[in-house]
């Protein structure tokens, strides 16, 4: 059963700014180690830093609480799954936070065009819970 859904947009051209910024710590503040890894390096870094950002912010809407109560970028984790698909992770406040709305998985869709990346995420329940 569907929780929760959240989408957002992001310009990939804003997020190449920042990832070229030396002084800025766009990369610490907003990705967990392990995200930065599966990123790597090449020509298409900005636009999946931009998509994983993109889902990040659609997982806060689904949440219902943007940046507030405790959940921040660190606290969603997106990772790739051996397929290659994304999944997320939460930690900290983001996890009690789907907890007490009963979300136990989600589905993940990320896609970038031009300077724009887009991501959509679905919260759904435990489909063997009584109701």
């Amino acid at each position: 059963m569907i929780i929760a859904h959240g989408i957002d947009i992001v310009d990939i051209v804003h997020t190449a700014r920042l990832l070229a910024d030396p002084t800025d710590q766009f990369l610490t503040r907003c990705f967990t180690a392990q995200e930065q890894n599966a990123v790597g390096t090449g020509t298409e870094r900005a636009a999946r830093f931009s998509g994983r950002l993109a889902a990040k912010e659609a997982v806060m809407k689904a949440l219902g609480t943007g940046f507030s109560a405790g959940v921040g970028f660190l606290s969603i984790e997106i990772v790739t799954l051996p397929s290659g698909a994304p999944t997320i992770v939460l930690h900290g406040e983001a996890r009690k936070h789907a907890e007490l709305l009963g979300i136990v998985s989600w589905l993940v869709s990320t896609s970038h065009e031009g300077d724009m990346a887009i991501a959509s995420v679905i919260g759904l329940a435990d489909q063997s819970a009584p109701r």
